[in-house]
């Protein structure tokens, strides 16, 4: 392929579109910055807001497809890694950005962290497993691979929502404990993606894929894949990138206009954390919907399961870091009410993927605990 065509097939029509759409929204922020620095009515304040949303879901969409470019060229488990990581920094960029922003945001992160933990394993899960199960007689996942994230889950939702009530004060990390805390999580979730991408990859892919990779060893390594197609690897990178920046330079107003808007509306404080968490996760839903209609069910936990474990895993230590750096209480310890509500639902996770093949029923069960999650944030 020459360098043209490579442009060409990288940079196309629709990934311009939202490259001007993303860097022309963050122009006119900047020049419109006096006018939007004063109060501003309350259609207009919604219309912004709903315009810098808009557009940070177009870009998200984008960061997606080129994760999936990516996906697509690595295979499993690196390909949906690069997805998921995605995905994660996205997270972390926004409720960093909240926090980073005016006003008190003590619970952002536990909000959005439980808004992500129920929407992944309650809501996306559920619509996958309804969809997946409807059109496939047998779907089944990789159980040693979906254990995996489930142990990484029991323990780093632990650490984000139990521990500080015991290691802390007023559900808040001593200093101390929260050192310990970012060294622990950062050493474990390394630990996890080493062995993630070396010895335990074939626990990541589809069950036939992974026997087919133990039995002939023909698969294509990641590495010879990255020399055989670096130009275009590097090309998708660096245009994910463009797509992330901004992302990142827009979720500033996005969170200050969210702030204001809600504390209008008298709404729940938690409101805040799970449209974060729906804003971030729609792309990776979309994609987690085609691929259990494929019958890729492994694919859908690597997806869900793999995005959670990431945006613990990034989330805990950064909050934590910048709450040491700017002097900020981080409350982190959830009420008990939400944590019988993670209780069950890693309970039905363990009860669903541990089954020889995933059915409807299962993803019915799932949805009425995420339905459950919404009326407790409305209680």
């Amino acid at each position: 392929m020459t360098r043209s065509d490579l442009l060409r097939s990288v940079l196309t029509r629709s990934a311009i579109v939202r490259l001007v759409l993303g860097w022309g929204s963050f122009v006119l922020l900047l020049a419109l910055g006096p006018l939007l620095s004063g109060p501003l009515p309350t259609i207009m304040l919604w219309l912004a807001l709903a315009a810098i949303v808009a557009v940070i879901v177009v870009c998200a969409f984008g960061v997606v497809i080129e994760a999936e470019h990516l996906a697509h060229r690595l295979g499993d488990p690196y390909g949906t890694l690069v997805l998921t990581l995605s995905i994660a920094a996205i997270e972390v960029i926004l409720i960093a950005a909240v926090m980073l922003g005016p006003g008190e945001h003590q619970t952002i992160a536990r909000d959005s962290v439980m808004a992500v933990s129920m929407i992944i394993m309650n809501l996306v899960i559920g619509v996958a497993l309804i969809a997946g199960g409807l059109r496939h007689s047998e779907p089944r996942a990789n159980r040693t691979g979906v254990s995996t994230y489930l142990g990484m889950l029991i323990v780093l939702l632990a650490v984000a929502f139990a521990f500080p009530a015991f290691l802390g004060d007023g559900g808040a990390y001593a200093p101390a404990a929260a050192v310990a805390m970012i060294v622990l999580v950062v050493l474990l979730y390394a630990f996890f993606l080493l062995r993630q991408m070396g010895a335990q990859k074939t626990d990541f892919q589809e069950v036939d894929d992974s026997r087919d990779a133990r039995g002939d060893g023909t698969r294509t390594s990641a590495v010879a894949v990255m020399v055989e197609h670096r130009a275009e690897l590097i090309a998708r990178a660096l245009l994910l990138l463009a797509l992330v920046l901004p992302i990142v330079l827009l979720s500033h107003d996005m969170a200050t206009l969210l702030d204001d808007g809600l504390g209008r509306l008298g709404a729940p404080v938690a409101l805040s954390g799970i449209l974060i968490a729906m804003i971030v996760f729609l792309p990776e839903t979309i994609t987690t919907v085609r691929a259990a209609l494929g019958g890729e069910m492994q694919r859908v936990s690597n997806l869900c399961h793999g995005a959670l474990v990431s945006t613990a895993g990034l989330t805990i230590p950064a909050v934590l870091t910048i709450g040491l750096l700017t002097g900020q209480t981080v409350l982190l310890a959830e009420s008990p009410g939400n944590l019988l509500l993670l209780g069950l639902t890693l309970l039905l996770t363990m009860s669903t993927f541990s089954a020889r093949r995933l059915n409807p029923l299962h993803g019915a069960t799932h949805l009425l605990l995420f339905v459950l999650y919404v009326f407790s944030v409305f209680a």
